[in-house]
């Protein structure tokens, strides 16, 4: 696969860039309280361009982790923020908490959604690149 000279060279500041407004999102909101689901967008759109300039394996080493592996870890936080309220206040599922100071149960949960959306699109994108 052939890229540009400028796409290549502008890969990882792209990547950096579109990762730190990704997070911006994420913990700004796009409508207030949170933003994981258009945060997570922005950072898998960022990743990808990634991939198309400096090819599928660059892009893997800078996750560290495989793509489901994320979407997994994802998917894990997304529990984990709702079972304080089941389990410690027998309030239902996904109920927000407020764990400490202004850290709540919905930062987790728009955390999970994020790494959700980050990892299965990514899976979903790579493989394409590789072939």
């Amino acid at each position: 696969m052939k890229t540009s000279l400028i796409m290549s060279a502008s890969a990882r500041y792209v990547l950096w860039a579109a990762v730190a407004l990704s997070i911006f999102v994420l913990l700004r909101g796009h409508n207030e309280p949170g933003g994981g689901f258009i945060g997570g967008l922005i950072g898998a759109l960022g990743f990808v361009f990634h991939a198309l300039a400096l090819g599928s394996n660059a892009t893997r080493k800078v996750l560290r982790l495989d793509p489901l592996t994320w979407g997994g870890i994802g998917l894990l936080c997304g529990i984990a923020a709702g079972l304080p309220a089941l389990l410690l206040t027998g309030e239902p599922f996904l109920t927000q908490q407020w764990l400490y100071g202004p850290v709540g149960t919905t930062v987790l949960f728009d955390l999970g959604v994020y790494l959700v959306v980050v990892g299965f699109a990514l899976a979903f994108v790579l493989p394409f690149l590789e072939a």
